[in-house]
């Protein structure tokens, strides 16, 4: 067994999922429903606050998907929950299709904050420390760690952070490297469990705080444009 395997054991975990349905929602009329999300998260789905998530160029049967879970009650959060149960089943493939159909922003080169990069650090030692953690989250993301059955998150999410549309597995590629920390702490602790089989749960609950870090960063500068 080798990392390509637990790699592929994970994809074979979702093939149940691939089969699942989207309904084309009218990306005109989504715009004009998505007034009420611009506060958050930004003109055309990029938002301006690192911890809300961007949505633009998100897949639609993901943001669908999100979408019937904080109507529903199995993804929480007092603001979504309350604005999801006001949509009817059209207006949220209508507000998906319309952001699926935007362009992701690019973030610039994240800085590291104040604990891990010091005024005694000089710029130089700055530049291999952040380099260090990117080339950390790459390991990880590629590969996981096989050790400690980590999987690698190509498996469901692309070489590029695409994701995976008729799947609903969410792209990630330039989303905010603060959202990604949250999300993926929200699903170590058992916060957040609304995707097949909790899997995400079980990756992220072996996960230390530094590699949860270093993927997200990573992730961020990803692009696929």
């Amino acid at each position: 067994m080798n990392k390509k395997w637990l790699a592929f054991s994970i994809i074979l975990a979702f093939a149940g999922t691939s089969s699942l349905l989207h309904a084309e929602g009218n990306s005109d009329e989504g715009k004009e429903k998505s007034a009420s999300c611009v506060s958050c998260h930004g003109e055309h789905g990029n938002s301006m606050v690192s911890t809300f998530p961007k949505l633009a160029q998100q897949h639609a049967s993901y943001l669908t998907k999100q979408l019937h879970a904080f109507k529903d009650g199995t993804r929480k959060d007092p603001m979504m929950s309350s604005l999801a149960t006001t949509l009817s089943d059209a207006d949220m493939e209508d507000i998906a299709a319309y952001y699926e159909q935007q362009k992701v922003s690019i973030n610039t080169q994240p800085k590291l904050s104040d604990d891990e990069d010091d005024d005694s650090q000089s710029p130089a030692k700055s530049e291999d420390a952040l380099k260090a953690m990117l080339s950390q989250g790459a390991d990880l993301y590629r590969n996981g760690d096989l050790t400690r059955e980590v999987s690698a998150c190509i498996a469901c999410h692309g070489p590029l952070g695409e994701g995976n549309q008729p799947a609903a597995f969410p792209s990630l590629n330039a989303q905010h490297a603060d959202y990604l920390i949250k999300a993926l702490t929200d699903f170590k602790l058992g916060k957040r469990s609304n995707n097949p089989e909790n899997m995400m749960h079980m990756i992220a609950k072996k996960m230390t705080d530094e590699e949860i870090k270093a993927v997200a960063y990573r992730i961020s500068m990803m692009h696929n444009q």
